[in-house]
């Protein structure tokens, strides 16, 4: 028998374990192609930021509310969309596509924020009638379970901390409507909504200076402008650079869109639960402004960046338009403040 003849089926062995070889290659390279177009996708449809809805969409199914359901409904909206919209609350998960997506974890801190902000004033302000007067039992529970930390992942997670705080909500918005509890009430006055407006106030003007700084910027230091004798802990300079770190310019930007989110369906029930001390003051309409001008801080991104160009450079900066967007809000936030503030 000849050389070849023993050398053939080597040869085609040889040749069947590299078309094997290069088989399983291929397949693994076209399944990871596939799962990154996947995650990619997941990922594109979990950073859709949740729209816009009417007041009535809020709590579909309730009708002729009594004074107080609407914001603590509008309050629940807000936390059952932070826990169940598209890939539920994802600032905790440690795992793909999650780990890798920054803009909707800062768009949940900021709406979760504001949902902090009215829970606290719901709990020490809108519910007592007076300082000396006992707090609502819900409330005391759900407003500390909203505290919770926001990245919990495990023992126990953050979303079941905050759906444990929604069934209190839910609880003090069930016993609002019913004739049994006198003791659970919602007390729409002047000086209840002022406490909310200042927290209101302080966090609209935050986010404008962050979202502004987005552009290096000096700033002259007023921190103690107005009272001769104010002093501080240490020596600030006169003038400081500000400047938005180049990696948080698009966090600051969602951040701000969230809370924007918030207190858009925030003032849309306090325009309903206020309305007898908004109209002694003929401030409806300032009320509706700053929906108006939160509002449009929602318009849609053209561009899959956060562009940041200069001022009047040849490119958009978008964080200038939100913080103009905010500031102007903000300022009728202040007029409203004032308002109600006098006699």
């Amino acid at each position: 028998m000849s050389q070849n003849s023993f050398d053939e089926p080597i040869v085609e062995a040889e040749a069947s374990s590299l078309f094997r070889s290069n088989w399983f290659r291929k397949t693994i390279l076209v399944v990871l192609i596939v799962l990154l177009i996947l995650m990619i996708g997941v990922g594109m449809y979990w950073s859709r930021e949740p729209a816009l809805v009417s007041l009535s969409q809020m709590e579909p199914g309730s009708s002729k509310l009594v004074t107080g359901q609407h914001t603590t409904g509008a309050l629940m909206f807000a936390t059952r969309t932070l826990l169940d919209k598209p890939g539920g609350y994802l600032t905790n998960d440690k795992t793909p596509p999650s780990v890798f997506l920054d803009n909707m974890p800062s768009w949940e801190y900021g709406a979760l924020v504001q949902i902090r902000d009215l829970a606290r004033s719901l709990r020490n302000d809108m519910s007592r009638s007076r300082s000396q007067s006992v707090e609502n039992s819900y409330l005391a529970k759900a407003e500390p379970l909203m505290h919770f930390k926001n990245d919990s992942w495990l023992f126990p997670p953050t979303e079941s901390q905050y759906r444990k705080a929604n069934e209190e909500f839910q609880g003090y918005f069930d016993q609002l409507g019913s004739t049994a509890d006198a003791g659970t009430q919602f007390y729409a006055r002047a000086d209840n909504l002022r406490e909310w407006l200042t927290v209101v106030e302080k966090r609209l003007g935050d986010l404008s200076q962050r979202l502004s700084a987005s552009v290096a910027r000096s700033r002259v230091n007023i921190d103690l402008a107005g009272e001769s004798g104010a002093e501080q802990s240490t020596q600030s300079p006169g003038v400081v650079q500000v400047k938005t770190p180049w990696m948080k310019i698009d966090n600051v930007f969602y951040e701000s869109r969230g809370a924007t989110w918030a207190l858009i369906h925030f003032f849309k029930a306090i325009e309903v639960d206020f309305e007898g001390s908004l109209k002694k003051k003929s401030a409806i309409p300032l009320v509706q402004q700053i929906i108006r001008e939160l509002e449009g801080s929602q318009g849609t991104v053209w561009w899959p960046v956060i562009l940041n160009g200069g001022g009047f450079g040849l490119f958009a900066n978008h964080s200038l338009v939100m913080a103009s967007y905010i500031s102007r809000a903000n300022a009728a936030v202040i007029d409203l403040r004032e308002l109600l503030q006098d006699g």
